[in-house]
């Protein structure tokens, strides 16, 4: 059955705007698995623009719901995961000057460094998973490195998907789909989890939740956008209701 991964990230960006206490990002972690979510991922990023290191240790601490820590592959990031354990490391790109994560990962082009960081994860208990384009040099790179998991970058589908006037059957958007798809298929014949995410939303989520194999989707500013309106708790569950249905 397909997962749902919800990024709380921006939760913390509404809190960093006013330096205080509130939101809480532990209290968006239960709201969205109350919604349905079986997940949550968190960007511990080097400026710690939105979560910050007290957040990663509370949400270990103080939830039941399995923790994506997305990071990039430094010294210090393979420390902090290694202390606090999450259930699961993602390993990003990051540019400082970056409004969010921007491409995928190169992973066939810095393997050696990559396989250690793997390496030192898995020792710690901790599964990884890379955030790649959906290329298979680096679909093939991460199975040399030791991931156990590959997130394939949707954010191609989605600017064709809102190019194209979100028109699924543009023959833009098909051909976005069909390079996630092949990228999936690839990621499954080489022992890996297939996940998929970035700038999914409420309007082309279904064709990637209906791709096959597909486990997991992470999603974060669509549903903590809409939970303005309606709260996480029920942004979460009709995002969970629309992957459900496509995955069917």
């Amino acid at each position: 059955m397909i997962e749902l991964g919800v990024n709380i990230d921006h939760v913390a960006t509404l809190r960093q705007a006013r330096r205080t206490w509130e939101p809480d990002p532990v209290w968006a972690a239960v709201e969205a698995h109350l919604g349905g979510a079986e997940g949550i991922t968190i960007h511990l990023r080097e400026d710690r623009r939105h979560i910050g290191d007290e957040d990663v240790r509370r949400l270990k601490e103080l939830t039941q719901v399995k923790l994506n820590l997305e990071m990039a592959a430094t010294d210090e990031m393979v420390d902090i995961a290694c202390r606090t354990k999450p259930q699961m490391a993602m390993l990003v790109p990051e540019g400082r000057h970056e409004v969010t994560t921007e491409g995928g990962l190169d992973v066939a082009g810095q393997e050696a460094r990559l396989k250690e960081v793997v390496a030192r994860l898995a020792d710690a208990g901790i599964v990884t998973s890379v955030f790649i384009d959906a290329e298979l040099p680096q679909v093939e790179a991460a199975a040399r490195i030791g991931a156990r998991v590959c997130e394939i970058h949707t954010g191609p589908y989605a600017h064709a998907f809102h190019t194209q006037g979100r028109d699924v059957e543009a023959p833009a958007v098909l051909t976005a789909v069909a390079q996630v798809r092949q990228a999936g298929a690839a990621v499954q014949q080489l022992g890996m989890r297939f996940n998929a995410g970035h700038a999914l939303n409420y309007y082309n989520v279904g064709p990637i939740a209906a791709l096959p194999g597909v486990r997991e989707l992470h999603i974060g500013h669509a549903i903590v956008s809409r939970s303005v309106f309606v709260g996480l708790r029920e942004a979460v569950r009709e995002m969970k209701a629309l992957m459900q249905r496509a995955a069917a």
